[in-house]
């Protein structure tokens, strides 16, 4: 069995599939620091503040000693809409390298048909034609 699991884990898909998956996850946070260094602050200055600590506050809370807000129930709508933006720039940079390495793959030329054989009709009439002079 762990001779099967090495075989499998050896083999060159999942190696790349595993080496994507890191490198994805690199570009990831790459992509949340310019969303969040960049995009956001620019975003920020139309609502006049943190494009991600905007909220939709359903409940007031009560803010304690540490002047921490607790028990406060809000929808916190700059967060989702910041990582629906991290998901549009990475799907956007995936699909731009997808279609770039399948530019630059080796076009396959058209492979040159068969011959076409003889078709069922040719062959039952050369098989007559055969009867026909054995018959003679």
């Amino acid at each position: 069995m762990l001779k099967e699991f090495k075989e499998f884990a050896m083999k060159g898909n999942l190696v790349d599939i595993a080496v994507g998956f890191v490198m994805g996850a690199a570009f990831n946070k790459v992509v949340s620091s310019f969303t969040g260094g960049i995009v956001s602050p620019l975003i920020g200055l139309v609502f006049n503040a943190d494009f991600k600590d905007l909220k939709y506050v359903l409940e007031e809370g009560t803010v304690n000693d540490a002047g921490e807000t607790v028990g406060e129930v809000a929808i916190m709508y700059g967060e989702f809409l910041t990582n629906v933006i991290d998901f549009i720039i990475v799907a956007f940079v995936m699909f731009m390298i997808v279609k770039g390495v399948n530019s630059m793959k080796k076009k396959e030329e058209p492979k040159e048909e068969a011959p076409a054989g003889p078709t069922q009709e040719e062959l039952l009439m050369q098989i007559r034609d055969e009867l026909q002079k054995q018959n003679k």
